[in-house]
């Protein structure tokens, strides 16, 4: 068992990603083109693990290795994995979906620091995904209804966790790109 342990929503959760994302922020200065809050603790009432996902987007593929050298030099943990899961219905070109990785420096507040290009597939998806979130509570409670059954199942792995949940957050996110197109969202 994983010990996945999906939480109520912590209203001090926007506050502990502002935290870290000044520390972030004066570690990698400009090759930060901008950092965000992702993920289920970025949605206002989300059930979520008690991890801060945060995306930081850098301009060029070389920067997502010099970001990493600058995050390990700080005690930042590198993990796999280096690609997203392709979307369906989104570009399948591997470059689309390259990403980088990290986990805070050990006894800190728990944060997966996910790096990613500006404009590729899968940095528009964690923004796109998180915006259509707070904007359709009702899709955000059921999700969040999801992920605390799945939670419960008698998973071996935080990856078989997430290869259970990438299919339901492709399948909400097909709404979420017509939404996008309807209401003019940008990243």
């Amino acid at each position: 068992m994983t010990g996945i342990v999906i939480v109520r929503p912590d209203d001090s959760w926007p506050a502990q990603y502002e935290k870290t994302a000044r520390v972030v922020s004066d570690l990698l200065g400009e090759t930060a083109q901008r950092i965000d809050h992702i993920g289920s603790t970025s949605v206002p009432r989300l059930p979520a693990k008690d991890i801060i996902d945060m995306q930081v987007t850098v301009g060029t593929e070389p920067e997502l290795d010099d970001v990493v050298e600058r995050m390990a030099a700080a005690d930042w943990e590198v993990r796999p994995p280096k690609r997203d899961h392709a979307v369906p219905g989104l570009p399948a070109d591997d470059l689309q979906w390259v990403k980088r990785l990290l986990v805070e420096p050990m006894y800190r507040r728990r944060v997966n620091l996910h790096i990613r290009v500006a404009g590729r597939a899968n940095q528009r998806y964690a923004l796109l995904f998180r915006d259509y979130l707070r904007n359709h509570p009702d899709t955000a409670r059921a999700y969040g209804e999801f992920k605390r059954r799945a939670a419960a199942l008698p998973i071996e792995s935080t990856a078989e966790y997430s290869d259970l949940k990438d299919p339901v957050c492709d399948l909400i996110y097909l709404p979420a790109e017509e939404w996008a197109a309807r209401t003019g969202w940008t990243a």
